[in-house]
């Protein structure tokens, strides 16, 4: 039996390539008629051949369980792609643009005039108290005056077709390798496609990432010496670190294999001496970066790499201290931050946010936990949080006891009504709900993935698309309309 696109139900949310009355969307009618053109089996055949390549091409991530462990697990996937027309693309990329230019003057104000503190458009006692903000960071002058170089923001469609920003991630940004391999899997499964559509590439990130990389090296050589530094193979993005060193032909290293020398240089250990660094990607949280500022305890990070970073011998992307800004209660304010610096209105829009630390939103807030999806303000995966409709009463009892004790810590969001998108089911199309993470790297220019990592609820009914709670992925493709 072939697909009926007619018989396909929504579930009343907006999908992303299936309009009212089964009808595809535009940019999606030469997908969804040439996925009905086959037979169950063919459909099957095609997902198989997927996994085939996925366990051929070694793509894994590590997902952590208090019972077994870590786990290193094939990445899910699914072989029918999300599309976004390209005129829509590029409302949300210049959005985009404008909300991490502003974030990036956000950190800079706030390690040197806090002009922002001081005017009271941002709670001065929000950022004291933060978790992420870094008092070592305090008149810092990283190159171009840019902290956040590599940002992964997270992107909902509501039912109305509103597309919200849900969160910006200025830390340790995870997942544009799988955007990578994902786009590499669906080349092989179903080359025909994309000789019918006009779909916009995404490889030419790695070398948009080298570029912005080894712009923030001040020292003059016609190839900067760029390195990705990772905690390991035991860390859940490990994949991804060695995957991105490779692609941009640069060395993956551990904290062991530099040492900052006595003219305060990184230097890496190789077969034939000590070898200059000149920027360092690095995977590793703040607090593990360097003992000698940070925690004495960690073993991953790098002796004096802190002092090296503020003399300007190396540069560091992201800049310690950018996680202030990834701060779910500091994301309430961006569009006041936005206004701040840029004088332009938001061209993205918040979800809605209750902050905690305000009495009347965490009164609202406790009267109805039953409806609200409620955020530590940072935590990172999906860990921490609570979805309210889906939580039993003694869970939400439980989060109204956290958030009483720590009010600063919380912030809470309506339950939102994902977009959906087929997934290949057993041997059918059912809707899964899902995001978008696009990754936007600021250097010299500012770069946005053309589309980013479509992230996928694998369950049915579920909203949670981490994959680090089971979920998987999709290729996303932007179609130019127009060259069709």
């Amino acid at each position: 039996m072939t697909i009926d696109w007619a018989a396909y139900d929504d579930e009343g949310c907006y999908d992303e390539l299936v309009g009212p009355g089964g009808q595809p969307r535009p940019p999606a009618e030469p997908l969804c008629r040439y996925l009905g053109g086959l037979e169950e089996t063919e459909l099957t055949r095609h997902r198989d051949a997927a996994e085939l390549a996925i366990r051929t091409m070694g793509i894994t991530f590590t997902v952590y369980s208090e019972e077994e462990g870590s786990i290193d697990r094939a990445w899910p996937f699914d072989i029918v792609p999300r599309i976004i027309p390209a005129q829509e693309w590029q409302h949300v990329e210049a959005g985009l643009k404008q909300r991490v230019k502003a974030l990036n003057m956000f950190i800079d104000d706030i390690y040197h005039r806090q002009r922002i503190l001081k005017d009271k458009i941002v709670p001065r006692e929000l950022i004291l108290e933060s978790r992420d903000f870094r008092p070592q960071c305090v008149g810092a002058k990283p190159p171009l005056g840019i902290w956040a170089h590599i940002c992964g923001t997270d992107l909902v469609r509501d039912k109305d077709g509103t597309v919200y920003v849900l969160e910006d991630n200025l830390r340790v940004p995870s997942g544009v390798s799988y955007m990578l391999e994902n786009r590499q899997i669906m080349k092989r499964v179903f080359p025909e496609l994309f000789a019918e559509s006009v779909i916009q590439p995404v490889d030419d990130y790695p070398v948009q990432l080298y570029e912005t990389l080894a712009a923030l090296s001040r020292r003059r050589t016609r190839r900067p010496e760029v390195v990705v530094l990772t905690p390991g193979i035991f860390n859940s993005a490990y994949f991804e670190h060695a995957y991105l060193a490779q692609q941009m032909g640069a060395e993956l290293v551990e904290g062991a294999d530099l040492v900052v020398g006595e003219d305060d240089c990184v230097y890496m250990r190789t077969i034939d001496g000590l070898a200059q660094v000149d920027v360092i990607y690095r995977r590793i949280d703040d607090t593990f970066l360097d003992p000698e500022a940070f925690n004495p305890e960690s073993a991953l990070g790098v002796p004096g790499l802190m002092r090296a970073w503020r003399k300007g011998k190396v540069g560091l992307a992201n800049a310690p201290g950018s996680g202030v800004a990834d701060d779910k209660v500091v994301y309430t304010y961006v569009p006041e931050i936005i206004r701040y610096y840029l004088d332009e209105e938001p061209i993205l829009p918040n979800v809605p946010s209750y902050l905690c630390v305000n009495k009347t939103d965490r009164d609202y807030v406790l009267a109805n936990l039953d409806k609200l999806v409620v955020k530590p303000a940072n935590e990172s995966g999906g860990y921490g949080m609570l979805i309210g409709p889906a939580a039993s009463a003694k869970e939400r009892e439980a989060f109204a006891e956290l958030i009483k004790k720590n009010p600063r810590n919380y912030m809470a969001q309506p339950m939102l009504n994902l977009s959906t998108a087929p997934c290949v089911i057993d041997r059918h199309l059912e809707p899964r709900h899902l995001d978008l993470r696009p990754f936007i790297l600021s250097g010299r220019s500012t770069y946005v993935t053309t589309g980013g990592l479509t992230r996928v609820a694998m369950r049915k009914g579920s909203m949670v698309v981490n994959s680090s709670q089971g979920g998987g992925s999709k290729d996303t493709w932007i179609v130019d309309m127009e060259g069709h």
